[in-house]
């Protein structure tokens, strides 16, 4: 099991940036963000793997930077021109290996509104 803590969220009127953090503990294969809005089935936004590799959902491509620092098991996103579709609890997950399910974070409110 992996445990997780995440920082960052809050409140930002829309076009403005927010910058997500989850630190892991132990070395971890891959980590990533995923949010979820009531109502609605949790969805990816962006994974990154310790090669560097990264996956982004559509709905974030070009706004929305993944990166990790390896050294501190920590995933960062950075979060740009903000909509208010991006409003969502978002969730920090990680797994050690290729094989394991995620492991999750309590999740972090993200609310875009003016």
């Amino acid at each position: 099991q992996v445990q997780l803590v995440e920082s960052g969220g809050g409140l930002v009127q829309p076009g403005g940036s927010l910058r997500l953090s989850c630190t892991a503990s132990g070395s971890i294969f891959s980590m990533g963000w995923f949010r979820q809005v009531p109502g609605k089935q949790r969805e990816l936004v962006a994974t990154i793997i310790s090669t560097g590799n990264t996956n982004y959902a559509d709905s974030v491509k070009g706004r929305f930077t993944i990166s990790r620092d390896n050294a501190k098991n920590t995933v960062y996103l950075q979060m740009n021109s903000l909509k208010p579709e991006d409003t969502a609890v978002y969730y920090c997950c990680a797994k050690r290996s290729y094989y394991s399910a995620f492991s999750w974070g309590q999740g972090t409110q993200v609310t875009v509104s003016s």
